[in-house]
């Protein structure tokens, strides 16, 4: 699965709260300044493409919903993470929040 950016991150955890929305309710979750429509519009598609939501057609307009669940989500991203920084080893993230505490 490909790799979300920080904006579409940002969508896919007011998805998950809730459940399916419709453009205007993702933009109205969304903190200040707010995303003009049309840019979350097309952020939401690119997701869509990606894999992770999927929509319902009303007339003109669609209703998203995630396609992936948080705990999905969490554990292809600390899979990656893992692999990225700590080189596969489970030993060397708990030494590194050790540390970090």
């Amino acid at each position: 699965m490909e790799k979300l950016t920080h904006k579409e991150e940002e969508l896919l955890r007011v998805l998950w709260q809730l459940k399916k929305a419709f453009v205007k309710e993702l933009v109205a979750q969304l903190p200040d300044p707010k995303p003009h429509y049309n840019t979350v519009s097309t952020v939401i598609r690119k997701m869509e493409e990606k894999g992770f939501v999927g929509h319902t057609p009303f007339g003109a307009t669609h209703q998203y919903f995630p396609l992936i669940s948080k705990e999905a989500y969490r554990t292809q991203f600390m899979s990656r993470t893992i692999h990225n920084y700590f080189e596969d080893s489970y030993k060397n993230v708990v030494s590194f929040l050790a540390k970090e505490e």
